[in-house]
């Protein structure tokens, strides 16, 4: 099972003045950005923002959310991974 720790943190690759982010696949075709930094839903105690990605791209469709999800920790990021790794493809 992937972690946060698992997570390699480089320049965001839209805003790299102002974000980083984390990308990582699944087994199942899902994956996880974890983006953290100005233009990210965060704060300094919940610095993450977290995005569900189906084959690469963002989805908004699964039961675990339906949209982004902000402000959370780095045990929150490993909560919805977990999530995610479990999805049925």
């Amino acid at each position: 099972m992937k972690t946060f720790k698992d997570l390699e943190f480089k320049p965001h690759s839209v805003q790299p003045q102002y974000d980083t982010q984390a990308e990582i696949e699944f087994d199942n075709g899902y994956g996880v950005s974890v983006i953290t930094g100005k233009q990210a839903y965060s704060s300094i105690n919940c610095p993450y923002e977290i995005a569900i990605l189906y084959k690469g791209s963002i989805c908004y469709s699964t039961d675990i959310t339906d949209d982004v999800i902000g402000y959370q920790t780095e045990a929150d990021v490993t909560d919805v991974m977990r999530k995610v790794q479990e999805l049925v493809d």
